[in-house]
């Protein structure tokens, strides 16, 4: 793999440490790995083992500063041809991201600290996978950045082993003790407690002597002078020194006899304790973030309260005064840094997140339209579950159409909007543009191609975003294909963008997952009406509410059913809530008594029913769909919409349509929609009996 890791600076310090170890590591290990920074003194090192470095101005919280690293990034990402952009950091994340938008590259982040809510705070949790170094970590960027559970990857800091070599602690039997801090001198840090604890320590030990190692935090001069006037008034000047940032923390470790960590905020994690317990050296700590996953108390270190200088005390020396218990701790801290926090370990989880990133793309496909027209998207799904058969594929559809995909084997979540109810209006596209963003999704599929749709694939931030070039504010895509103009099915139609993907249309068939309890209640609702041997012809006798231009005639409904029941055969009719008012007008001009299922039926249930029918009869509407999924031969009467561009692949349907040239209206200004009413019935059930003729020839 090629990856390529951005931090702000390369001077000392737990992230930078870190970053230059895992370079090494990859590199060692057959990868390449490029490193940008702002420049530092780890530079040479990473030069010294081969490994590439870039100087950008990347800890620059200057926007234009920043814009313009972000397209200098992406060169180096296109010249380096790199895979993988980890960000390590929250001013380098904002650069790394905006990089990765423009090249389609895959971005990481870790999260090395517990942030304030503030704007550069929150890149670090739009990568794909967000990598904390502690639970307590990955708990904030959850509850306080909207970070998925499923985007957050564990994986504790490391150390080098062979940089901290395992040294048992005895400190009983020296006659001199020394106690280390590291870390940046900060109030956070707790050093003020420590020099109040270490008071203590010499009033009982007066040998003891202790090194604060650490550079001064920008801006906090006044907290370091805060620290002088301590050790001064305490009357430590003789046994406590400052040491100042060094770079041979292993050579330091390798002379003392605790380590102590007074941190009094919450602890991403605590790098030096690990470094410590390499060491062998006991480790004292303070309960705060991060350390309580590192230290069992009283196993392989002591745990006191943060602000308790008189615990702090108390428990150094219970360190300092057994022997015993320096021992255990030493030995148990560096057995548990060897099955947990090593630098391999750390390397290969990150690895693998790496490749996780790369052979498990997250596909969004936006399918929030009308039921017929999700029913007709389910090869699409068919075809991207084969084609990417490690993917995560999530639906985006309509609260109306969702049963369409509840069971579907090739959908692995559904995301259900509601865009004439919650999601409606800016704030409800806000919200639902805000939910689909956190999933992280690397490639949108719209098979929309509405203007909402469109802004929604948008709103994703998703680097790769297909769908039609049809004007509908389809600039917010970056991946277009122009329609030809020519009438195609519709399933060929969505195929052309499920092409720019290298997939091929094929033979696909509609399908449909109805549970045991949708065919239970087809099978009870029919034997309930004494169905037996009798051919069993559905009509659906509705259309789409805003489609009225597609509904026949009550008379024409009513006049064919009695000339089925001349010819022995049953005849079930079929609609929605809204047809109920038709369904009775049917049913006033009907001489025989067909079976109603008006508004009976849930969707599934009413696919059960279709399936259960020898023939159906529908406008071109979703119950037409339905009879195509369930594979029943059916007659479909089309008006203003053309059968070309709209009949579903299916086995055996007939399409009747004359009159007019399909105009696309949803209000006719002639009587009684002419070009439906043009289809009669006699047309309708000479149909029915050519079906009826090719299925009993094919058992034939």
């Amino acid at each position: 793999m090629n990856i390529l890791q951005v931090v702000p600076q390369l001077n000392v310090g737990g992230v930078e440490t870190g970053t230059v170890d895992l370079a090494k590591y990859l590199a060692e290990n057959g990868h390449k790995c490029v490193v940008v920074s702002a420049g530092g003194d780890l530079v040479r090192e990473l030069e010294a083992c081969g490994i590439r470095h870039y100087t950008l101005p990347v800890q620059s919280k200057v926007f234009w500063v920043m814009f313009k690293a972000a397209k200098q990034l992406a060169a180096i990402i296109k010249k380096e041809e790199i895979e993988i952009v980890h960000g390590r950091s929250r001013v380098p994340a904002w650069v790394g991201f905006m990089a990765c938008r423009r090249t389609g590259t895959q971005f990481i982040t870790t999260a090395h600290g517990h942030y304030t809510r503030h704007i550069f705070s929150y890149m670090m949790g739009w990568g794909k996978y967000t990598i904390v170094p502690s639970s307590v970590i990955g708990k904030h960027m959850m509850e306080d950045f909207g970070v998925p559970l499923e985007n957050i990857r564990l994986i504790p800091r490391s150390v080098d082993l062979k940089r901290y070599p395992f040294m048992p602690r005895a400190p009983k039997q020296k006659k001199e003790c020394r106690i280390v801090v590291v870390g940046r001198i900060a109030p956070i840090k707790g050093q003020v407690y420590f020099l109040k604890a270490m008071a203590k320590v010499l009033r009982s030990m007066p040998s003891v002597k202790a090194w604060i190692i650490g550079g001064i935090s920008p801006g906090k001069d006044s907290y370091m002078e805060e620290l002088e006037v301590w050790t001064r008034r305490l009357g430590l000047s003789s046994a406590v020194e400052f040491l100042g940032n060094r770079r041979d923390i292993p050579q330091l470790l390798s002379q003392a006899d605790v380590l102590v960590m007074p941190s009094i905020a919450e602890e991403a994690f605590g790098r030096v304790i690990v470094e410590a317990q390499a060491s062998g050296v006991p480790v004292v700590a303070t309960k705060v973030g991060g350390v309580v996953e590192i230290i069992d108390d009283n196993e392989d270190g002591l745990l006191v309260h943060p602000k308790d200088h008189e615990g702090l005390a108390e428990a150094v020396l219970k360190v300092l005064r057994s022997s015993e218990l320096a021992s255990r701790l030493s030995e148990n801290g560096r057995k548990k840094v060897e099955e947990k926090f090593t630098l391999e370990k750390m390397a290969q989880d990150t690895l693998k997140v790496y490749l996780e990133a790369l052979s498990l793309p997250r596909i969004l496909v936006i399918k929030i339209s009308a039921i017929g027209d999700a029913i007709l998207s389910i090869p699409s799904f068919e075809a991207l579950k084969k084609k990417f058969p490690s993917s995560k594929i999530v639906c985006l559809v309509g609260k109306e159409a969702r049963d369409v995909f509840q069971r579907c084997p090739y959908i692995d979540e559904l995301i259900v909007c509601d865009l004439r109810g919650k999601d409606r209006g800016g704030r409800g596209l806000a919200r639902l543009s805000k939910k689909l963003m956190r999933r992280r999704f690397d490639w949108v599929i719209d098979l929309q191609n509405s203007r909402i749709s469109h802004f929604l694939s948008y709103a994703t931030l998703a680097a790769r975003r297909y769908g039609y070039q049809n004007g509908k504010w389809s600039f917010f895509l970056n991946r277009t294909v122009k329609d030809t103009g020519q009438a195609l099915a519709p399933v060929a139609h969505q195929f052309r963008t499920l092409g720019m993907l290298d997939i091929v249309f094929g033979q696909e068939r509609l399908q449909l997952w109805p549970s045991a309890e949708d065919r239970e209640f087809a099978k009870i609702f029919l034997e309930q009406y004494w169905l037996g041997k009798e051919k069993l012809i559905g009509i659906n006798i509705g259309a789409s509410p805003r489609w009225q231009t597609k509904q026949w005639l009550s008379k024409n409904y009513a006049t064919l059913c009695d000339k089925l029941a001349k010819k022995d055969y049953r005849v079930l009719l079929t609609g929605s809530a809204y047809d109920a008012s038709f369904a009775k007008t049917v049913l006033k001009e009907v001489k025989t008594r067909p079976v109603c299922a008006v508004a009976q039926t849930t969707l599934m249930q009413l696919a059960c029913l279709i399936e259960k029918c020898d023939v159906f009869v529908t406008s071109d509407s979703a119950p037409m769909h339905l009879a195509a999924a369930m594979h029943t031969p059916f007659v479909a009467l089309f008006g203003p919409t053309d059968p070309a561009r709209h009949l579903p692949p299916a086995d055996r349907c007939l399409a009747l349509q004359k009159g007019c040239a399909p105009c696309y209206k949803d209000h006719c200004k002639k009587k009684e929609h002419v070009c439906m009413q043009e289809i009669s019935v006699d047309d309708v059930l000479g149909a029915i009996e050519r079906l009826l003729a090719q299925e009993a020839g094919q058992r034939a």
